[in-house]
């Protein structure tokens, strides 16, 4: 069959490399893609999104960011009988409104931080009234993974206030590891993706800003079977049994000493877990996302029992205003790992930076070290002016083994 994806970062790289190599697809579409993704895909600067999958005539399409989601997209498809992986509108505001999605939660009994809705900054002081400190302060629509500030004392909840736009969710903060817990649905059930682990800080040892994500891991070992049984019956299957919901659903979660909390919901593969997701992933890809689409999910998904690791290389000055324009050097000497492109376009015959998130170097070993380690050296591989990562992806995981 023929496949298009929507969108242009690294989630979207590895979604089409998967694809790419599953016996089902016979061509990969991509819009508006990047270098990386053109060398699997062919690629396409178009917006109008029906109307370029009626001309290819494809099989199927799937929506990788949460903007195209919010404004409708899979509506659009479906009203033309056209099979899309993703969810309505209506239920990509889980993501879209911090404010619809904490009183959704609270509604239905998913286990959330105890919060607060502010509409105006007074408002929003007045609430912090009844929090402790940290506390966490987000704004109410998109922001790419940034608008979440967690203030160590009033003054840094002051400068959140004037930073952030309102609508505001004030929140207290949840203490605990957290995991990236996303599932496939088709309106009727929900299956399970192995678990990850996102690194949001731009810093080592979780200093800093949030960002969309700095480096992601993926290790069965990071849940037990016993943990994804009560995530799946006391999160995942009310909200798909409240909402008949279509398409990824992205639970962050906070391992509490109570159980698992949820921090956020996305309605879209994360990114960079998408990237070490993808590499451990056995399954025909693209079967498994036109069953989804068509509502016939299968039961199970075969996996590589091997961690992955995805470290994200970005851009000077991220994550406020990136440079960009700089010349990426060594991508053609990737050594074990994967290098799936983010922020890449091509200018004159080289790649050259175009965001925040440039590249995400992904590796997979016999054990999580390993693939962290085959990840760092292809990393050392690249170069680009003003290039930063972290350097501590994974640790968590390798203390939680004593490794």
């Amino acid at each position: 069959m023929k496949v298009l994806v929507i969108g242009s970062g690294g989630r979207e790289h590895a979604l089409a490399w998967r694809l790419r190599q599953s016996p089902s697809v016979k061509e990969v579409y991509a819009t508006p893609g990047n270098p990386g993704i053109a060398q699997v895909a062919h690629c396409d600067s178009t917006r109008d999104y029906v109307q370029f999958a009626q001309r290819l005539g494809v099989d199927l399409t799937v929506v990788g960011p949460e903007a195209p989601l919010v404004a409708g997209v899979v509506d659009q498809f479906r009203a033309l009988g056209m099979p899309i992986v993703g969810p309505t509108a209506a239920n990509a505001a889980l993501e879209g409104s911090k404010v619809h999605s904490k009183r959704f939660m609270h509604r239905i009994g998913v286990p959330t931080a105890r919060f607060e809705t502010a509409t105006t900054p007074a408002e929003a002081r007045t609430a912090l009234l009844a929090f402790r400190y940290p506390v966490v302060l987000k704004t109410d629509g998109l922001a790419a993974g940034k608008g979440v500030v967690i203030a160590q004392n009033p003054a840094e909840a002051e400068e959140a206030i004037q930073q952030l736009p309102c609508p505001l969710v004030i929140e207290e903060f949840l203490s605990g590891e957290e995991v990236s817990f996303i599932v496939l649905c088709d309106g009727k059930k929900a299956l399970a993706l192995e678990p990850s682990q996102d690194h949001k800080r731009i810093f080592d040892n979780d200093q800093g800003p949030n960002t969309g994500g700095m480096g992601a891991y993926s290790d069965s070992l990071i849940l037990t079977p016993e943990q994804r049984g009560h995530i799946l019956e006391t999160i995942i299957n009310p909200v798909v049994s409240a909402t008949h919901f279509t398409g990824f659903l992205y639970a962050g979660l906070m391992m509490t000493p109570e159980g698992p909390s949820v921090l956020e919901f996305n309605v879209r593969m994360g990114d960079p877990e998408t990237q070490p997701l993808m590499m451990r992933l056995r399954s025909d890809w693209g079967e498994t996302l036109l069953a989804a689409a068509t509502g016939a999910l299968p039961d199970t998904l075969e996996w590589d029992p091997n961690p992955a690791t995805c470290i994200v290389l970005a851009a000077e000055a991220y994550p406020n205003t990136p440079k960009t324009g700089q010349v990426i050097e060594g991508l053609d000497t990737p050594g074990d790992a994967v290098v799936f492109h983010a922020g890449t376009k091509a200018v004159d015959g080289k790649i050259v930076t175009s965001g925040g998130r440039v590249l995400g170097v992904t590796a997979k070993g016999a054990t999580l070290r390993e693939s962290i380690d085959k990840a760092y050296r292809a990393v050392a591989n690249i170069r680009f002016e003003g290039m930063q990562y972290r350097k501590d992806i994974g640790q968590k995981g390798l203390k939680r083994y004593n490794t």
